[in-house]
């Protein structure tokens, strides 16, 4: 959940200043990932053993507070780098509070011989504490990270024969449990940069003059096999480990070859410098070495090289624009963003819906058991929103379920089930984990996600990719609604060989059609959904109710509520109202309820006057022309344009989207990053 960056240039001269200004500027792109303290390691102006030092600046807060920081500092900003390594990090705090001591970079010992940036969490931190704290190493943090520095220089310390700076930071992770991506920084190794990953993401963007490859061959690395390294940190120290490595390839970049590389957790922070990027798999470890880029394994796996793909992001589509927000930009990119997720997919000359990737496998899932929905958060709202219309186009059973409780669980899965993990990163530590277990059952794993590389994307068998853009806010929005629309395509392309089903197909493509319109007509509610904001934003509670397609958008409202404005919000099933819920409902109680003209629209009247009988006064979001009254007294409403039931969600969602942002504005709140959140979970 963290954001970490990295740029290193070889013969490309370039200033101090500009070296730590593109570091923060990474920082800055990556900041919706974790923004609680930050921290850069760059060349410093003293040398040890005739070796340029190493720098770390950290600071408590946002990345503008680091940046303060720094230029406080007394350092030759004029200085000139023909080659450097500089790395940086922002924290979203698993170990230790947020504060200086905890801030990434963490250091190996006092002369920082090694430093390291992280992101994701050890699990095995505390056995290697204790092991290194009995071989005399000093801790300074909480954090789980320094147990890598000091992990490292003990490595480096205890070595028999000569280490490069590969083959140490090769034993070190050897020794990690859990997740993580990791780059690594020495002054015994001046110019060059280690970088590895193991569930968390990381990429690489190239930036040269030379001859451009489509891809980078993988060297692989050979330990001996009784490695004595397990053991060694048990009881003795460990001896070094010879690799013996094929050397008949060649390297992507000539000798002495100018060179920019940018190293992140997320393409939005290189975009500015380069299109072209190498995703790292799991177990890859990058060595950047005199310009040279090479990438290593300990373990095969069936590719035996890494493909440089080109991004297709443009770089407005990481700024705000006009928007004094990300969250607002993206809520109001939602007309676009529908229409790129369908666009391609759906015919409406001819009525056809075709998800290219799925179709090799499509006739596969309609032999299948069941289907399993399986998310987190957001992502698993919008498998709810569609269960009942996959249900009906389907017939087959749809199970929806959180990734954290499956995994709990250890849910009973089947060879012929197909298993959907939804998530708008990619990159989501639970469902991942979700994805990893049912493909060890052999069942078949469909990825739902937004991000082209991603490791869901990489890991699953087929997939779709949403094509909301990038969603910098981390309060999801556009990625919600394109999901839903991205899983209703998936419904229709499984009905088209049901002739009982084309007048149904046929209504919802025409839907989709209007989809864009509607969207921009719920959109024109923006000061509406202000005013009814300026009333509520100093309550406490606030309750969204609501039954069948709608009962979605009540848990993805309250949550959205929850995430933005620290008020306690719950999404109600209308349905349950007299098992409990009914309780809460007073005249000072606020509450906000879906209801539409479709199936529920006379049990959610009924739930209405229930409300309206204990003194509740609801606001309620409903179709146009849809004057609702309760009691005898006609009731405040939102009213938004109506669409097929399995597509309403998409409108009705919006207002909550706009007043959840209005609450938090007006309680003087940081929308885009809201407290102890971060945009990309990538820990359990």
């Amino acid at each position: 959940m963290c954001g970490i960056f990295a740029y290193l240039n070889y013969n490309v001269a370039r200033d101090r200043k500009f070296v730590v200004d593109t570091l923060l500027n990474g920082l800055k792109r990556l900041e919706y990932r974790g923004y609680d303290s930050a921290g850069v390691a760059i060349d410093g102006d003293e040398t040890i053993d005739e070796t340029t030092a190493i720098a770390i600046i950290k600071q408590r807060g946002k990345v503008a507070a680091l940046e303060q920081t720094i230029n406080s500092q007394k350092l030759d900003w004029e200085k000139q780098l023909s080659s450097h390594v500089g790395i940086a990090h922002t924290r979203w705090a698993t170990h230790g509070p947020p504060n200086e001591v905890n801030c990434h970079p963490h250091r190996s010992d006092a002369n920082n011989t090694f430093v390291v940036i992280h992101n994701g969490i050890i699990t095995n931190c505390k056995e290697l504490k204790v092991f290194l704290s009995s071989k005399g190493y000093e801790f300074e943090s909480e954090t789980d990270t320094e147990t890598i520095a000091k992990l490292i220089k003990y490595i480096w310390d205890s070595k028999t024969a000569p280490l490069t700076f590969l083959e140490v930071v090769e034993q070190t992770i050897s020794q990690l449990e859990g997740s993580f991506a990791l780059i690594f920084k020495s002054h015994l190794f001046p110019g060059e940069l280690v970088a590895t990953r193991r569930g968390s993401p990381l990429l690489i963007g190239v930036k040269t003059d030379s001859k451009e490859v489509d891809n980078i061959p993988i060297f692989l690395s050979t330990r001996s096999r009784n490695d004595p390294h397990k053991a060694a940190l048990a009881t003795s120290p460990p001896a070094g480990l010879a690799l013996n490595r094929h050397d008949s390839w060649n390297h992507f970049l000539s000798t002495d070859t100018p060179a920019e590389y940018f190293l992140a957790s997320d393409a939005s922070a290189v975009i500015e410098h380069t299109k072209r990027v190498i995703f790292l798999e799991d177990d890859d470890v990058a060595l950047i070495q005199g310009g040279e880029l090479t990438i290593h394994r300990n373990k095969h796996n069936t590719s035996h090289t890494r493909p440089i793909l080109t991004l297709e992001m443009q770089m407005q589509e990481i700024m705000r624009g006009k928007f004094a927000h990300f969250m607002l930009k993206e809520i109001f990119e939602q007309p676009e963003s529908v229409v790129n997720t369908m666009r391609g997919r759906v015919n409406f000359e001819t009525g056809k819906v075709v998800l290219g990737g799925l179709v090799d496998y499509i006739q596969d899932i309609k032999r299948c058991r069941r289907l399993m929905f399986i998310a987190c958060g957001t992502s698993y709202n919008s498998a709810i929103a569609t269960r009942q219309f996959l249900e009906e186009t389907t017939e087959l059973p749809v199970i929806v379920d959180i990734a954290s409780d499956f995994l709990d669980r250890n849910c009973p899965i089947f060879r012929d089930d197909v298993c959907f993990f939804i998530s708008q990163s990619g990159e989501t530590a639970d469902t991942l984990s979700a994805l990893r277990y049912c493909k060890a059952k052999g069942a078949l794993v469909v990825g739902i996600t937004n991000t082209v590389g991603s490791t869901i994307s990489r890991e699953t068998q087929c997939g779709v990719h949403i094509n909301a853009g990038p969603e910098i806010g981390v309060a999801s929005t556009k990625a919600y609604t394109s999901q839903i629309i991205a899983l209703v395509l998936f419904g229709l392309m499984m009905a088209e060989d049901r002739k009982s089903m084309q007048g149904r197909v046929k209504e919802i493509i025409e839907s989709l059609q209007k989809l864009p319109d509607a969207i921009r007509q719920v959109l024109a509610l923006d000061e509406k959904m202000k005013e009814i904001a300026r009333e509520l934003y100093e309550q406490k509670s606030l309750l969204v109710m609501g039954r069948g397609c709608n009962f979605a958008n009540c848990l993805e409202g309250a949550l959205k509520i929850k995430e933005l404005t620290y008020m306690h919000s719950e999404g109600l099933l209308a349905g349950e109202l007299k098992h409990g819920p009914l309780a809460l409902v007073d005249k000072n109680m606020p509450i906000i309820m879906i209801v539409m003209r479709d199936n529920t629209h006379a049990k959610s009247q009924n739930a209405l006057e229930q409300i309206v009988a204990r003194h509740g006064r609801p606001i309620v979001i409903c179709a146009q022309g849809d004057k609702l009254s309760a009691g005898g007294i006609e009731l405040r409403t939102v009213e938004v344009p109506e669409l097929c039931d399995c597509i309403q969600s998409v409108v009705t969602v919006i207002p909550l989207q706009l007043l959840s942002y209005h609450i938090a504005t007006l309680r003087g709140l940081d929308v885009d990053c809201p407290r102890n959140l971060a945009k990309s979970v990538t820990v359990e």
